[in-house]
């Protein structure tokens, strides 16, 4: 372990920087219960106590005064200093505090960043943020202690509230703050006595009195939580949606991009005989649906439906909250890109045993060759069986349902048809093939995989995840096969269909596997370079699921448009892969994109996994695999688009894929595949 002179986190906290893990609530991986606004205004205290604790500013009941201007060299604090330094008339604390919280979100994410980058909190995708197990921190005194920053910071105020210690005034702060949030409450036991207590405290200092109050009067303001909520949304004509090009080509993504640019980020659609939905799009709206959106939208309420026709109640696409977060983290071992570097033995042998069927001249259906090709692999990975066999009858029992109760395109009757029970029984056959494999003796010294985690988690945690939740969970890791398939059926058209950009992947997949077998150490961003910049540009023009479905459970605003209890949500998050200002040219395939100065995918315009607490899980995994797949077909074979005159088409629902009419043709076996 690092000495205290030599870690980073001995270097001394904010404000800011205390209060955000005195807020952190690790059981479900964000802040405790503290509303949106009140979270803001207390920041932004925070911000303006530590610029007068750095002689900065000086604060009192009636004023705000510049001291100095000279810049502190912290990037969250130097812009509310600049913002101060250019007022040309004095003004108070609940002035700054008002005018200064539309900077909030960028202060907390400054914050993060920097807490991560101290290693004192560790993120997670999906915007979760837990405690490193320990780090080094030093004390107000100078003296090196060994714990969690959060349980050093929390005992400080431990000992002021309950043990009668004598508070300095960042304690005097940090607890007028915390007070100001109301959510004591939820991190520690009170009673009337430490109540009393934190009001005492909290006069003691003239600069906590003075910020912990101005935050208290903003967080009373009504007008300013709920501001500019009169506008109209816009609805769209359905002759103006059916007459739009990309009706008819089936893509979604420039269908609402479309919309979005005429209507603007929040519009809604009617379509006959079915519920109004509003659609939030552009890289604004996905912006506040990363960050925002677990305060005002849930999944439970689209998805109950789907999950019943499994028996599953539960399951982790439609929790949210701590359960959602607490299951998250307890499969993301299963989903991570390491869980598969250790196991690229078994990707190369599969794909080359499927591969092995594949002779020069002929045409292979290109969506179900994908999907079988990705199954191949993904199955005996996942839970330890082949499952070629019901994968079809699975595919099909799984769109259906999503069909009916997601998508609510067809009526319920269509899932209980003679065909659809007996498509339905694949599942269970495969649960028991699971089940009958994993036992104590025969999984024994073999690698884990997610059935091994799912057992284990319903055996330790059967509320959690109860038996009745299996059924849907094992079955769901083959479905995958589907989506990452799907990627992987456009990934090989979209370099089919361009023999230069071909030529450059082979050109990696030939150094990576021409003496032997690459690690997943192998696969670095310098090796795959092209490949993955590649990739990145086929996600962006051919996503696999273009947009999120949620509702509303806490009315809120987007963009100056109120959203309702009870309404139904379309994240589009992909929208803006086809807007021109976030992606110029954006019906260009441009694999420089990704590369300096450019960057574009760095931002929420791109948003390929999704977006905020349901960002796919296995999004690593998946980076690599797919990366893998397409290395290895490009090392052996050379392909071309069949047919010739093959022009792209989407068949749109219940997930983006190419229609059935795309093919490849094998035009040459580069090498022999070993056995």
């Amino acid at each position: 372990m690092e000495s205290a002179t030599e870690s980073p986190a001995t270097q001394p906290l904010s404000l800011p920087e205390e209060l955000i893990l005195m807020l952190l609530n690790e059981q479900i991986g964000y802040f405790h219960q503290v509303p949106g606004w009140a979270l803001n205004c207390a920041v932004v205290g925070a911000v303006l106590a530590e610029l007068s604790l750095l002689s900065r500013i000086d604060t009192d009941m009636e004023s705000l005064v510049l001291i100095d201007r000279t810049g502190t060299g912290n990037p969250a604090l130097d812009p509310i200093l600049g913002h101060i330094a250019d007022e040309p008339v004095q003004r108070n604390v609940q002035y700054w505090i008002e005018r200064l919280v539309p900077h909030a979100d960028a202060v907390i994410d400054l914050t993060l960043n920097r807490l991560v980058d101290l290693k004192i909190l560790e993120y997670h995708d999906g915007e979760f943020w837990t405690l490193a197990p320990v780090t080094w921190h030093t004390d107000a005194r100078g003296i090196s202690v060994e714990d969690t920053a959060d349980e050093f910071i929390k005992t400080r105020i431990t000992k002021v509230l309950f043990f009668d210690a004598i508070p300095d005034p960042r304690d005097i702060i940090i607890i007028c703050l915390v007070d100001t949030c109301d959510v004591f409450r939820f991190i520690f036991d009170m009673d009337d006595e430490t109540e009393g207590r934190i009001k005492s405290i909290c006069k003691m200092d003239l600069i906590g009195r003075s910020i912990g109050e101005a935050v208290a009067h903003n967080l009373a303001g009504p007008l300013l939580r709920r501001s500019t909520l009169a506008k109209q949304v816009p609805r769209v004509s359905l002759r103006r949606l059916l007459l739009n090009p990309h009706v008819r080509d089936g893509n979604i993504p420039a269908l609402l991009a479309d919309l979005a640019t005429e209507y603007g980020p929040v519009f809604e659609i009617r379509p006959p005989l079915a519920k109004p939905m509003t659609i939030l799009a552009g890289p604004r709206a996905n912006h506040w649906a990363h960050r925002h959106g677990r305060r005002y939208l849930r999944a439970r309420d689209y998805f109950s439906d789907f999950e019943k026709v499994y028996g599953a109640s539960g399951v982790l696409p439609s929790l949210d909250g701590a359960d959602h977060f607490r299951l998250r983290k307890a499969m993301a071992p299963a989903y991570s890109r390491k869980r598969l570097e250790g196991q690229l033995d078994q990707v190369y042998r599969h794909a080359r045993k499927f591969m092995a069927q594949w002779t020069v001249g002929a045409s292979l259906p290109a969506r179900s060759t994908c999907r079988r090709m990705i199954n191949a692999q993904i199955s005996p990975l996942s839970v330890s069986v082949d499952s070629q066999d019901l994968f079809d009858d699975m595919m099909s029992y799984k769109e259906r349902a999503l069909v009916t109760h997601i998508i609510r395109a067809l009526p319920k009757f269509m899932l209980s048809t003679p065909g659809m029970k007996r498509r339905a029984s694949a599942v269970d056959k495969l649960l028991e093939r699971v089940q009958s494999v994993h036992t104590t003796a025969q999984r024994s010294g073999c690698p884990r995989n997610l059935a091994d985690d799912l057992l284990s988690l319903h055996a330790s945690d059967p509320q959690l995840v109860p038996e009745s939740n299996l059924r849907f969970a094992l079955s769901a890791a083959l479905i995958a096969s589907v989506y990452l398939g799907d990627a992987f059926s456009f990934a090989v058209y979209a370099m089919a269909s361009q023999p230069a950009l071909h030529e450059r992947i082979r050109g990696e997949a030939d150094a990576l596997f021409g003496n032997a077998d690459p690690s997943g150490e192998a696969f670095s961003p310098s090796a795959i370079n092209v490949t993955q910049r590649f990739l990145l540009e086929c996600l962006r023009m051919y996503p696999i699921v273009p947009v999120s479905m949620r509702d509303v459970m806490n009315s809120c605003a987007v963009e100056g448009y109120e959203l309702p209890v009870g309404a139904r949500i379309l994240i589009a998050q992909t929208a803006s892969h086809y807007m021109d200002d976030v992606f110029p040219s954006p019906f260009v395939f441009d694999i420089d994109r990704y590369s300096p100065p450019r960057n574009e995918h760095q931002g929420p315009g791109y948003a390929p996994y999704g977006l905020g607490t349901h960002m796919c899980l296995g999004l690593r995994w998946m980076e690599l695999q797919l990366a893998v797949n397409v290395l290895m077909v490009a090392h052996y074979f050379t392909l071309e688009v069949s047919p010739g005159n093959y022009r792209l088409r989407f068949s749109p629902l219940p997930s983006m894929k190419p229609d059935r009419k795309l093919k490849f043709r094998i035009v040459e076996k580069r090498r022999e595949l070993p056995a």
